[in-house]
């Protein structure tokens, strides 16, 4: 009775008036908030690029060719990080690919329903586990182990070809490119894991029973059914952890050996462009050993951005 009293009191023009008001404050907060986010983003790359401009000035391309970084001779190439942070984020991608879509497989077709929810919320605070977490795991247990167990085996085996030895060649102390790329994949993994079982979960559940209804098997329906109705969202995930690949710093930089040398084999200690920076810009003394740092960041930026603006184009591409 009072609600019904209040609204023939209300003034329908008073109504729209401040309907009116609200409507354009909350459009000019959100014109507000995408501005704010735009020219945060401008001034990031601004200040990179400007920052980094005296080594690419000094260097040329020979800044992203060169592998000499040299801070006493003022000498400095990003070929080492840059080959380093490639190598190592699309082996981590080619490592947690398969076991991120078997998790989620498991969860959403084969895991009994009432165990399978407190192994997803598992599966998801993993992902939120810091990675300097991961890195130190890596240093103190992953890397003497794989050391001992794997890279000496290998190393000291002499029935195995020569382009194997040199693949697998380096010092076996545990500290390479390729237990980096482990501890990435460990990282990336329950991320993947855990949007795919997103993705998977929104199949209606009348697509798998018609298949099922057809005589599939579970591999069939799989393979012909669920896959390729995520396959848009899947690429974008993929996209999405070889983003987050990329610009890992501290887990890499305990474990990748940081050598600013080209890396010969997957066995041989490099470094990334994100573990480069955590090194040495508090060592940093001289002004082209900062700008060529912050160059390397731009670098980053620019390879970070080009693989999100390459995902977005298969994504677009899929539309038709």
């Amino acid at each position: 009775m009072t609600a019904t009293t209040m609204d023939i009191d209300t003034d329908p023009r008073d109504a729209r008036g401040q309907g009116a008001l609200g409507e354009t404050i909350f459009r000019w907060l959100c014109l507000g908030a995408a501005t704010l986010l735009l020219a945060a983003l401008a001034g990031v790359v601004i200040s990179l690029a400007i920052g980094g401009w005296p080594a690419f000035r000094q260097f040329g391309l020979g800044f992203l060719t060169s592998t000499d970084w040299n801070p006493v001779t003022e000498v400095y190439g990003a070929a080492g990080p840059i080959v380093g942070t490639i190598v190592t984020s699309i082996l981590s991608l080619v490592i947690a690919l398969p076991l991120a879509l078997g998790v989620s497989v498991f969860l959403v077709e084969f895991c009994p329903r009432n165990i399978a929810k407190p192994i997803a919320v598992a599966v998801e605070l993993l992902a939120g586990i810091p990675s300097i977490v991961y890195g130190m795991w890596g240093l103190f247990v992953l890397a003497p182990w794989f050391a001992l167990h794997v890279q000496l085996p290998i190393m000291t085996s002499t029935s195995l070809p020569g382009w194997v030895q040199a693949v697998f060649a380096g010092i076996p102390n545990g500290a390479n490119i390729f237990t980096a790329s482990l501890i990435l994949a460990i990282m990336i993994l329950p991320y993947m894991a855990a949007v795919f079982r997103e993705l998977l979960l929104t199949i209606p559940s009348q697509v798998r029973e018609a298949a099922y209804g057809l005589g599939s098997t579970s591999f069939e329906v799989i393979r012909k059914v669920m896959l390729p109705y995520v396959k848009r969202g899947t690429v974008g995930v993929i996209m999405l952890g070889l983003g987050r690949a990329l610009g890992e710093t501290m887990a890499v930089t305990f474990i990748i050996g940081n050598s600013h040398g080209f890396p010969h084999s997957l066995f041989d200690s490099g470094s990334t462009i994100a573990s480069t920076i955590a090194n040495e810009f508090a060592e940093a003394t001289s002004d082209m050993h900062t700008s060529a740092l912050i160059a390397l960041g731009f670098v980053l930026f620019v390879l970070t951005f080009a693989v999100l603006a390459v995902a977005r184009l298969l994504l677009a591409s899929e539309k038709h």
